[in-house]
């Protein structure tokens, strides 16, 4: 298989958006791990989010024949069984890795059970997202299975900080993936999932937060509007592609909230990345 191939199969491009995802987790769990644990961690989740990539097209290769001929397996450049032995295989490789960190750091068995599940959620999701009319909410639950995951790896807990985050993320990604299933549509069915990604901005109000809290609120309530403003536009691709990359400003909100001025600046700094890096790799 080929790197560029690899790259494509993977939406390597939202990596970043993933890495916030571990710093967010361990920001509002309030662990302090080890820098070499968080690296894992990062690299762990990273392998299972580009897994789960490959999985998605190498379950969707039928329908990607007829909607989306450029694919990697339906234009000929991999074969499925090559990306299926490749996306399991790193589903291994991810669990174990996150395994590694937590019976090293002595987090124990809770980590690598996320983890298990996570995975799960992926291959159910790949396997099933475009028969179920709740695939939106599986595909928002992998991605709190990647804050669950990343704070019981770094040694934190599920206490109502995380369980708060994880609520809020679910909430935008389950409008941000009702707009995924559309973008081979000519408009929305129905707009009312939509209205999911308004609570993240009801909750993470900046009220007496200081000026960087705000500024971060307005550029993801900014960035948030210009993408559904694309979707109203029928520009689909786009506006998932940059409801992606908002997920690191989400993150970036509930780092600042926790304290930590510089994780946001990165978080913030891992937004602009991911949407440099789509020019040059596509996200959906």
């Amino acid at each position: 298989m080929k790197l560029s191939v690899a790259l494509r199969l993977g939406r390597v491009s939202n990596l970043p958006t993933v890495t916030t995802n571990v710093l967010a987790a361990l920001a509002l769990s309030g662990a302090t791990p080890a820098p070499w644990a968080i690296a894992v961690i990062c690299a762990a989740i990273s392998l299972l989010y580009i897994a789960g990539m490959f999985l998605n097209d190498a379950f969707d290769r039928t329908i990607d024949a007829v909607q989306r001929p450029e694919r990697p397996i339906p234009a000929g450049e991999v074969t499925a069984a090559e990306v299926f032995g490749a996306g399991f295989a790193m589903l291994a490789f991810g669990i174990l890795a996150i395994a590694g960190v937590a019976l090293t750091t002595g987090a124990g068995w809770w980590p690598i059970g996320s983890a298990v599940a996570l995975s799960a959620l992926i291959v159910y999701y790949d396997l099933r997202h475009k028969s179920i009319r709740w695939s939106p909410v599986v595909m928002g639950l992998c991605r709190v299975g990647a804050y669950t995951t990343a704070a019981l790896a770094g040694g934190g807990s599920l206490d109502e900080s995380v369980l708060i985050g994880c609520g809020l993320l679910l909430a935008y990604l389950i409008g941000l993936s009702y707009i995924a299933r559309h973008e081979h549509s000519s408009k929305l069915t129905q707009l009312w999932p939509l209205a999911f990604m308004i609570l993240p901005f009801v909750v993470l109000q900046p009220s007496g937060g200081g000026p960087w809290m705000f500024a971060i609120y307005l550029m993801f309530a900014g960035w948030t509007a210009r993408c559904l403003w694309l979707v109203r536009k029928r520009n689909f691709k786009i506006a998932v592609g940059g409801l992606i990359a908002g997920i690191s400003l989400l993150d970036a909100l509930f780092v600042i909230r926790a304290g930590s001025a510089v994780l946001a600046g990165i978080a913030c700094a891992m937004f602009l990345l991911t949407t440099v890096l789509q020019r040059r790799v596509p996200g959906t």
